[in-house]
């Protein structure tokens, strides 16, 4: 057995060095976590089997002798993996070693390892993401895994015009008379679109992984020192977080239109149905939503070898909020840094929010070729984050007192308009809290206490949700949305948010619940991460990580999360076929074209950053 483990081991590394497909095993019913288990931390395994008692199981080492053994407990049907299914708890094995296997009934799993930093190397990997989907600059061969990674500049100079002519419904748009010089930032997803709804709230998610770590002045707070990240900056003193974020960063502030600035645009609500109707608006400081190719363009393709033109598309106020709350939050973690970029951030936080305040409805279009939509009906949200965020910088009391006409002041995760409370682009109330509660000088004592008890509150129901669920993830129900994988992360920062409040470990453990499901316990026993464990995925929706599409083109690096099972728009040609045949949790596939299932981004790997490294910092 140690010879074959071992030789396994290779084979993978050797495939992941040289960028070819990896032989995997089959799925077998023993379903847990590929990366293996911290040694004091929870150890937990789902099995697939319709024994309606419990089955016998033991934990053998790389000898054969066993050194921990029980009785599985038996959980029935599950809703969300359309399985019978039992668990089995082993916390009680806390000792350092490789070649594990558990052995439950008549199933073996593969084998396992147990060490103090299972996940150490994750945090890294999943960041690398950011800098291998750079725009406008060449991804150096110096600072990623393999020389197939490597690539030209996708859009160097990338000077963009508006958007002029007829959309996909019939509207015409007015154009501009102006370019604004748009490149860098990260491509958002499989395609080469850039959308500030979205590199916002991914900006967001690592900047307050940094704050957190800083806040509690534990192990993390050096987790991303400069030189730890493998990126062009390592080696100019700032930590390597901070700079790939302020790569996003700096391509917001690009997306700023001038003062003086007249726009046609959508606003408020229309009928549904009916042509938009186009209202001229003072656009100065509000933010154009996206700019991307003006048609789709098709699989595979180098970001350098893009044919397509590329434009600006309009404003709307929720892209104008994120740049609000971005460069508020901006300004307060450069402001010792870098004094000027801070300054220039905060400029452009309160130029925004002023726009916004004057064009409070301003709705994205819906039907452009060439890129995503990212709408949203509803901007309450965003004043509350936006609000938050100026107030944490700049503590003017005049933002608290506006904060506190919020429906949404001091609201946990799940308040207001959000049945699950999970952070998104269209939900992004609770980035406000979670910063208000992050920053514990920000808030008056009492209202501290109150913001973090909401916070704790959503978590408590997020723990309970797990424990309904047989593969143990803290979510309730068997409806999966586009992107549950990221999703789930975004949870997850929540409850690794109520950890550092009260201590509890409940609420870890369920972070680790949840990291465990992306890494293989799940009914498809199934890596979601690339590069990590024995099954791992290797084939997103993303158009030069292509292999599958054309070996020319490299597989993923490591690190990267696929967007997952989804049973609520299956609209792909890939899970089309899946529609009425498949239970929630096994809506999904490894396959390039099925993009409502396998996609990768930017927003739900940043919250993978930040699981990442909360649960390294403990």
């Amino acid at each position: 057995m140690k010879k074959r483990f071992a030789a396994g081991v290779a084979a993978a590394a050797l495939a992941s060095a040289f960028g070819t497909a990896q032989a995997e095993p089959e799925a077998g019913a023993v379903r847990m976590s590929q990366v293996g288990f911290e040694t004091q931390g929870p150890k937990t395994a789902t099995v697939e089997d319709r024994a309606s008692r419990p089955l016998p199981w033991r934990v053998v080492d790389r000898s054969g002798a066993t050194v921990a053994q029980g009785s599985s407990k038996v959980f029935g049907q599950d809703a969300a993996s359309g399985q019978a299914v039992h668990t089995v708890d082993f916390q009680s094995l806390q000792t350092d070693g490789e070649g594990y296997r558990l052995i439950v009934g008549s199933h073996e799993s593969r084998p396992f390892s147990i060490q103090q930093h299972p996940h150490a190397r994750l945090k890294y990997d999943a960041l690398a993401y950011f800098y291998q989907n750079r725009a406008g600059v060449p991804i150096l061969a110096a600072h990623v895994a393999r020389p197939d990674l490597a690539r030209a500049a996708g859009h160097p100079h990338e000077a963009a015009t508006c958007f002029k002519g007829a959309d996909t419904a019939g509207v015409v748009w007015p154009g501009c008379d102006y370019t604004l010089d748009v490149t860098g930032g990260w491509y958002d997803a499989g395609d080469h679109g850039k959308y500030v709804v979205n590199g916002g709230i991914s900006v967001w998610m690592l900047l307050n992984a940094y704050e957190r770590a800083m806040a509690r002045k534990g192990p993390g707070a050096d987790a991303f020192a400069d030189g730890k990240a493998s990126i062009p900056e390592a080696g100019n003193g700032v930590n390597d977080l901070l700079d790939e974020a302020r790569y996003e960063i700096e391509f917001l502030l690009k997306m700023q239109i001038p003062d003086g600035v007249k726009a046609q645009v959508p606003v408020g609500a229309q009928t549904p149905g009916q042509p938009l109707t186009l209202t001229e608006i003072d656009a100065g400081g509000m933010v154009h939503h996206k700019v991307h190719d003006a048609q789709w363009t098709g699989i595979p393709l180098a970001p350098a070898d893009d044919p397509q033109p590329r434009l600006l598309y309009p404003p709307s106020t929720g892209a104008t909020l994120n740049l609000a709350a971005v460069g508020a939050q901006c300004a307060r973690i450069w402001r010792e840094i870098d004094p000027a970029f801070a300054r220039q951030c905060l400029t452009a936080s309160q130029r925004a929010f002023r726009a916004a305040l004057r064009n409070r409805d301003v709705r994205a279009g819906e039907h452009f070729a060439g890129g995503g939509a990212y709408g949203d009906q509803d901007f309450s949200d965003e004043f509350y984050w936006a609000t938050a965020e100026l107030f944490a910088t700049t503590r003017n009391p005049a933002y608290l007192t506006a904060l506190k006409t919020s429906p949404y002041y001091l609201g946990g995760p799940i308040s207001g308009r959000s049945a699950t409370g999970d952070p998104g682009y269209s939900w992004t109330a609770a980035l406000g809290s979670l910063t208000l509660a992050t920053l514990p000088d920000a808030l008056p004592a009492d209202d501290l206490v109150t913001v973090r008890a909401n916070i704790v509150a959503a978590a408590k129901s997020y723990v309970d949700a797990g424990y309904g669920q047989g593969y143990g993830l803290p979510v309730a129900g068997d409806r999966y949305e586009w992107g549950s994988n990221g999703a789930l992360m975004s949870r997850a920062v929540v409850l690794g948010s109520a950890f550092d409040y009260t201590g509890d470990w409940n609420y870890r453990n369920a972070v680790i619940a949840a990291l465990d499901y992306v890494l293989g316990r799940n009914p498809l026993d199934r890596s979601y991460v690339t590069g990590y464990g024995d099954r791992p995925f290797q084939n997103p929706h993303h158009r030069f990580w292509a292999h599958q599409a054309d070996a020319a083109y490299p597989l993923p690096p490591a690190g990267a999360l696929s967007g997952g099972p989804n049973n609520q728009a299956m609209i792909d040609d890939v899970a089309k076929t899946l529609v009425g045949k498949c239970a929630a949790q096994t809506c999904w596939a490894d396959d390039i074209n099925a993009y409502a299932l396998n996609e990768v981004a930017i927003n739900w790997n940043a919250p993978l950053v930040w699981v990442a490294a909360f649960i390294d910092d403990h």
